[in-house]
């Protein structure tokens, strides 16, 4: 490696690792929120109450990643490429159009799941016994609009302004607002719970998209701009849509099958081992949002050195840091998952499964954002799309016969296959070694020409 290079990749390491701390910090204050809230709503409602919020929770999460059609994942590619190439319109239309489809379809999803809720209940129990359903429903176009507002102003660089809207004022708010009806002694429902934080994330959105316009970001809703975007970029966006809808039915779906095979208690408690689960991938989580944009631009680019050094890092320091969360789940477990109630640290068996599976996921990097940030998104379809259908067939197989603990095990084989099948298939057709062995050998750089 030339002396230029190596200063090129260094320079690229320290302003990735600065922005890298920016984003973990906020990430660790969400994450401590996030537990907070439902520690909080747990203590505040019955077992039975925090069940149909923790299924209506994630009802909302799977939906409102499909109301956004792929576009924060587009906005967070076609940004940095289309700006890197002086496209400055053509970025912002791109901009507006994803706020645009977000809007129309998380309307018509939302829509959609009321009318269905109205007429199960008509024919089955009655609205009562589900009216917790309708009030998911309401969270689905918050979430949606949250999830691309971020990536919108992640594309253009901004951590801060991005983040800490929901990240932090969203998760702060809602937990505070609970422990002070539960100072008062009063007992919330699921159906309230849901509409207190819908409430409050719609908000938390309208503060965020002021504020960022003050700050200099550029956010812009336009309907109009879908004339010249759809038929141009509509192909692309669909593969994003069907990435990420895949992404998050593997993160919610086993738990919306115990709650409708077992009972919504046992989601309540399967809900809280995942969602703790989930702290081991935090600093990957936190490192993807500022990496997927550097990624495009500097796979692009032809700069693959730098994109294989942005992966690298990653995926180490990741790994590093999973392995210490693990640690203290295998000693703690319990004593953690007893902060929602006595009654969860039951859970520390399956938080020691599924977190064996997260491990497997933070050794092999980044690479679903690799994938879609270099143009393989149909592979990424193809290839995790196949695992996870394979996984939910498994799910419902198995959850019925073997309860949380088959849905756990499932989980835990079908995110390890599942990932490092793609690493291994991004090594080979990409370039780009997402593992730990990463930096072993650096690819060379290509010669792009517009």
């Amino acid at each position: 490696m030339s002396k230029s290079n190596s200063t090129d990749i260094k320079s690229l390491v320290k302003s990735l690792f600065s922005k890298s701390v920016a984003s973990l910090m906020i990430k660790i204050v969400s994450a401590g929120l996030a537990y907070i809230m439902f520690v909080a709503l747990a203590r505040a409602m019955s077992e039975a109450n925090y069940g149909q919020f923790a299924f209506g929770f994630a009802l909302a999460s799977i939906l409102a990643v499909g109301a956004t059609m792929g576009q924060h994942i587009a906005i967070l590619r076609f940004w940095p490429e289309e700006t890197g190439k002086d496209k400055l319109q053509k970025a912002k239309n791109s901009l507006k159009s994803g706020w645009a489809i977000t809007i129309i379809s998380g309307i018509i999803i939302t829509i959609a799941m009321i009318a269905i809720v109205l007429l199960a209940g008509y024919f089955t129990t009655g609205i009562s016994s589900i009216i917790y359903i309708i009030a998911a429903a309401s969270l689905i176009l918050p979430l949606a609009l949250a999830e691309y507002g971020s990536a919108a102003l992640l594309a253009q660089g901004s951590i801060w302004t991005s983040l800490t809207p929901k990240d932090v004022l969203w998760r702060a708010s809602v937990p505070t607002i609970i422990w002070i009806l539960l100072f008062y002694g009063i007992e919330i429902s699921g159906t309230q719970a849901l509409l207190l934080a819908t409430f409050i994330l719609s908000l938390v959105i309208m503060v965020q998209f002021i504020i960022s316009n003050k700050n200099g970001y550029y956010n812009s809703i336009g309907f109009s701009a879908l004339k010249t975007y759809l038929p141009e970029r509509g192909k692309i966006t669909f593969w994003f849509f069907i990435a990420s809808a895949i992404e998050v039915a593997s993160m919610n779906i086993d738990i919306v099958l115990v709650g409708l095979f077992i009972t919504v208690e046992s989601a309540g408690l399967y809900f809280n081992a995942f969602r703790t689960a989930g702290l081991l991938t935090l600093f990957m989580w936190a490192t993807t949002l500022v990496v997927a944009p550097m990624i495009a631009k500097h796979f692009h680019a032809g700069e693959i050195r730098k994109a294989q050094a942005i992966t690298t890092f990653t995926t180490w320091i990741g790994f590093i840091l999973s392995v210490g969360v693990f640690i203290i789940f295998v000693f703690f477990g319990d004593f953690i998952l007893s902060l929602f109630g006595d009654v969860y640290s039951e859970g520390k068996v399956i938080l020691l499964i599924i977190s064996a599976g997260m491990l497997v996921e933070a050794a092999t990097g980044p690479t679903r954002i690799v994938m879609m940030m270099t143009g393989h998104e149909k592979a990424f379809v193809t290839i995790y799309g196949a695992l996870m259908l394979l996984g939910i067939l498994l799910f419902l197989i198995f959850i019925p016969i073997f309860g949380i603990i088959g849905a756990a095990v499932i989980n835990m084989l079908t995110r390890a296959v599942a990932q490092t099948a793609i690493a291994f298939w991004a090594k080979r057709k990409i370039g780009l070694n997402t593992t730990l062995l990463g930096g072993w050998k650096m690819p060379k750089d290509l010669d792009i020409k517009e």
